[in-house]
């Protein structure tokens, strides 16, 4: 990306953050930006696909905090036309020892400065200042998203992930060429990327227009990337989701993202996991919950009851005399898997089932159980803590 590009683009806007946007907000934004944008999820759509890139290129910048600061500078700089002349003799408006930090450079023979001008353009366009070649770029990092079985999250699991990122043309091997020909060097920065431009007393480094920054012309483009260099990418990764994820949560691939640019390291893969739920099982935490139904004679009575488990054999629970609707108990190290290998709990609630229709034998004897039962009052706790309210 040429210099001026990198100042003319508002990152915030295309995020659509605030200049004072914290880090987590701008994550935020690019994350929901990225879901909507992502070419996975609009095949077809070219606009979309640029947007995408638009908005991983504004994140790449503005989630870095040094990244954020050149541009923050850059822009600031440029938005009021660069360095302007003003004052007696064609001098600047402002004090450079206050812009190089208290050192303006060393005066040069012609009275001009030296490469304190070239080196603060070189450090926010991405090269070193006048002389150097652009340096290597990190590439950026990549959104994306799976769903996984309720089963598969507990335990874990390798699923496929198809991932589209920018990398370096195939087509051209990222020199942005036609096959059998190459680039040639830029003849008016001679191949550094940049061009010194006077302003009164003083000369500017500033990157170079016939080429954007990147030091070569290209003469026949290669057909695929029209000269860029860079060339949608579409590749299907087997990543293995660790036992005991929970819905959105987000999981950080390091060096997964799309590659970089001139030998500089591949970004980051986030991927965001979503569940399925379960019909017989649910999860709070690390325990696994389950709801389980008993006669009322067991809850009564008590007794032993099954209880089913996530892929494995039932266990048998010892249901208590006088069990209660909602009674929660625990069978342990029946849950979901832990960081450390251990598994959780798996809670076992009680819900007393009364049978839709009771008649014959069944129903006298409820009868007579309620007859014998009736001057006690279930409901007397109930009025008097009212009362007392």
């Amino acid at each position: 990306m040429s210099g001026k590009d990198y100042v003319e683009k508002d990152y915030y806007k295309i995020l659509g953050v605030p200049k004072d946007a914290s880090t987590a907000e701008i994550k935020k934004a690019y994350r929901k930006l990225a879901r909507e944008n992502h070419p996975d999820a609009n095949k077809g759509d070219k606009a979309a696909e640029e947007r995408f890139k638009e908005i991983s290129e504004a994140n790449d910048v503005l989630s870095d905090p040094k990244r954020r600061k050149d541009y923050d500078e850059a822009r600031a700089l440029f938005a009021n036309g660069g360095f302007r002349p003003g004052g007696a003799g064609g001098g600047f408006n402002f004090d450079l020892g206050d812009l190089f930090g208290g050192s303006a450079g060393q005066t040069s023979q012609g009275g001009g400065f030296g490469g304190g001008v070239g080196d603060l353009f070189g450090g926010l366009f991405g090269g070193r200042g006048r002389g150097t070649t652009t340096q290597p770029r990190r590439g950026a990092d990549v959104e994306s998203a799976v769903t996984l079985s309720f089963v598969e999250a507990v335990e874990g699991a390798t699923v496929p992930i198809r991932m589209t990122s920018q990398a370096a043309c195939k087509a051209c091997a990222g020199t942005g060429a036609k096959a059998g020909t190459t680039p040639r060097v830029c003849p008016t920065c001679v191949g550094t990327g940049y061009v010194s431009r006077g302003q009164g007393n003083f000369a500017l480094s500033e990157p170079c227009r016939d080429c954007k920054g990147r030091g070569l012309l290209v003469d026949d483009p290669c057909e695929v990337c029209h000269g860029s260099g860079r060339a949608t990418s579409a590749r299907t990764m087997q990543v293995r989701i660790p036992a005991g994820v929970g819905e959105d949560q987000r999981i950080r691939l390091k060096g997964k993202g799309a590659q970089g640019e001139r030998g500089g390291p591949a970004g980051d893969l986030y991927v965001t996991v979503h569940v399925t739920p379960h019909p017989v099982f649910g999860r709070r935490g690390d325990n696994l919950t389950v709801t389980v139904p008993v006669s009322f004679p067991e809850a009564a009575l008590g007794g032993t009851i099954k209880v089913p488990t996530l892929g494995g054999s039932p266990v048998t629970m010892k249901l208590p005399a006088g069990t209660s609707n909602g009674l929660t108990m625990r069978a342990r190290g029946k849950g979901a898997v832990r960081k450390d290998g251990t598994r959780g709990d798996l809670l076992v609630t009680v819900e007393v089932a009364v049978p839709p229709k009771t008649e014959g034998e069944a129903k006298a004897a409820l009868e007579k159980y309620r007859d014998a039962t009736s001057a006690e009052d279930p409901r007397a706790a109930l009025f008097k803590a009212a009362e007392e309210a």
